[in-house]
């Protein structure tokens, strides 16, 4: 692995007020004896010790110990956890003294994950999947991949056994076998790939526009989901020229709220550029928002909002100051009266928002797409899938299930020539 032993803050003080430390490497144990002046704790179990200046003696905390030996440890290495209380000056304390132990040194950004994974502990899905889900991490998406690699393989090898062994006696049926394994694969990739983004929303956060005329009240219901002042309000007409972000939660998902400018037209040319960009945002966005302001009848511009726009769901905002009668704001057969200022009907609009972010983002039964990189590679296996069925020759066939295979291999980080070998003398036992 590596003869240098990293460590690094791995969990900052949170709301419990605990800062978790992390070391891994072989003198992990030679630094903790140091720190403690005790022998090495019971492995995986936490133990109370006085964290000490080997130098001056000084105490510098009573910390939680964790040992974890290797080869049984996250990295595959000596591993130990310092699970301090979370003062500024217990933690700097801690790792300058860290910094100034014999064959230590800050871990770089990712380094305790890339060691799990030179160490074989994970492979490249479950690298991403600390970032992503924890089904993913738990290896859903590297068991489905790898199955797909190893039914791939199975297949490649079978189309260069017709190719290369045509004269030993091979199976009348292997050719057109190969054509329906190869269908029945693209089949399943073409589904997993089509699953409108749902995990990248997961992971990235779904993306809702704000869109509406000007004055609606676009930038107050963006304030008040935010729960803090995010976008200037104001009476003024075209106060907001650009598009404002929020990341928030609704319902335990993530979510980027965008407040736009008010679509209308004007002779301002930084206005036109606001507007233009907010159609753009609200093109790309999954969900859009219409806001209209509900006080006043709904004129021709907040029809044609309604039939352009392509609204998810059409709010009147100012219900307080709404109009009875057939001259106020009709309703849609999918619109929600709120007031932003007088909190009238806000509750229910969060509900049915946070069940629409739900439908958007919920993983499914099987293992969502969380990664471009996955999405890239996928295409690319499914576009080589495409051209073995119009091959024009078994070689340019058996390159394009080369391709394939290599594309999926690159999402784990699984490349094995001699794997195909492997399945070549097995299934047809040649040599024999």
């Amino acid at each position: 692995m590596t003869d240098q032993t990293i460590f690094a803050l791995a969990t900052p003080s949170g709301r419990s007020g605990i800062a978790v430390v992390r070391l891994s490497g072989p003198a992990t144990g030679a630094a903790l004896q140091a720190m403690t002046g005790r022998p090495l704790p019971p492995a995986r179990k936490a133990v109370r010790r006085p964290v000490c200046d080997p130098e001056s003696g000084e105490m510098l905390d009573a910390a939680l110990i964790l040992w974890f030996p290797a080869p049984a440890s996250f990295t595959g290495e000596d591993v130990a956890e310092l699970h301090l209380h979370g003062g500024r000056a217990v933690i700097a304390a801690v790792m300058q003294l860290l910094a100034r132990q014999p064959g230590l040194r800050l871990a770089e950004p990712g380094e305790f994950t890339r060691r799990a994974f030179l160490a074989g502990k994970m492979d490249l899905t479950a690298v991403e999947g600390l970032a992503d889900l924890m089904r993913q991490m738990g290896g859903a998406l590297a068991t489905l991949y790898e199955g797909w690699r190893s039914r791939l393989l199975r297949v490649l090898a079978h189309a260069e056994a017709v190719i290369d062994f045509a004269d030993e006696d091979l199976p009348e049926e292997t050719s057109t076998q190969l054509q329906a394994d190869v269908a029945a694969l693209r089949a399943e990739i073409a589904a997993h790939l089509g699953d409108s983004r749902r995990g990248e929303r997961l992971r990235e956060g779904v993306r809702i526009a704000i869109i509406g005329p000007a004055n609606a009240g676009k930038s107050s219901l963006l304030n008040w989901l935010a729960g803090r002042d995010a976008a200037i309000v104001s009476a003024v007409a075209g106060t907001t020229r650009d598009v404002i972000e929020v990341h928030l939660d609704l319902g335990g998902y993530p979510v980027l709220l965008a407040d736009t400018a008010g679509l209308r037209e004007t002779p301002d040319a930084l206005e036109e550029e606001g507007i233009r960009r907010a159609r753009r945002w609200a093109q790309e966005a999954d969900y859009r928002i219409l806001l209209l302001d509900g006080s006043v009848a709904r004129d021709a511009q907040s029809l044609a909002l309604i039939a352009q726009e392509n609204p998810s769901i059409v709010v009147l905002n100012k219900a307080d100051l709404m109009m009875s009668g057939p001259t106020s704001a009709t309703s849609e057969a999918d619109c929600i009266t709120i007031s932003v200022s007088s909190g009238q009907g806000l509750q229910e609009f969060l509900m049915r928002l946070e069940q629409e972010v739900a439908r958007l983002a919920a993983p499914g039964e099987a293992p969502a797409l969380t990664r471009i990189r996955h999405r890239m590679a996928l295409q690319a296996a499914q576009e080589s899938l495409d051209r073995f069925s119009a091959a024009a020759s078994p070689d340019l066939a058996a390159e394009d299930l080369r391709l394939a295979v290599r594309e999926i291999g690159r999402i784990t980080g699984r490349v094995d020539v001699e794997d195909l070998l492997d399945v070549i003398f097995r299934d047809f036992c040649l040599g024999k």
